[in-house]
């Protein structure tokens, strides 16, 4: 009778693995490993990055495509622009369905030579009006040809509005 079938005796084990044996069970470990890392990560995290905690949910709920319940549709023939604006604080006063005037202040200039690039631009939406790690930005609907010179100045310009009534 063969050690181990129908016996109650230890099966010893022979030794550490050699050879070939060894490297397999190296890498079966690495493997193994990596797998856990990869399903322990967050989706979308960079590597090395720490997930933040989730951001309390506002008191108002929205709807299923995501957007909240107080930002404006996209009119037709219109283009969604988002604006970070030179002074954040210029968002608090801002609500959709608003009427701005949009400037610009090209990189180098003085901050007197202010150009317009889209008059009475309808407000879609403000994000971020309290943030202040630089994420808040303004949505705007611009007409295609205002919206190719919005993204299109040099970087380091500067944005402003102008409230209308």
């Amino acid at each position: 009778m063969v050690a181990g079938e129908g016996s109650l005796r230890p099966v010893r084990w022979r030794g550490l693995p050699r050879g070939g044996s060894l490297l397999r069970v190296v890498l079966v470990a690495a493997l193994l490993g990596l797998a856990a890392a990869v399903l322990q990560t967050p989706a979308g995290c960079p590597p090395g990055a720490t997930p933040a905690p989730p951001a309390p949910a506002a008191p108002s709920s929205s709807p299923a495509d995501g957007r909240p319940n107080d930002a404006l549709p996209l009119p037709g023939g219109s283009v969604g622009v988002p604006v970070r604006l030179a002074e954040p604080a210029a968002l608090a006063v801002l609500r959709p369905g608003a009427r701005v005037d949009l400037l610009v202040v090209p990189a180098g200039t003085a901050a007197g030579e202010a150009t317009l690039l889209a008059p009475r631009a309808l407000v879609l939406d403000v994000v971020g009006a309290g943030a202040l790690d630089g994420s808040s930005a303004l949505y705007l609907a611009l007409r295609p040809e205002q919206a190719q010179r919005a993204v299109g100045v040099p970087e380091g310009s500067r944005f402003a509005v102008v409230v209308r009534g």
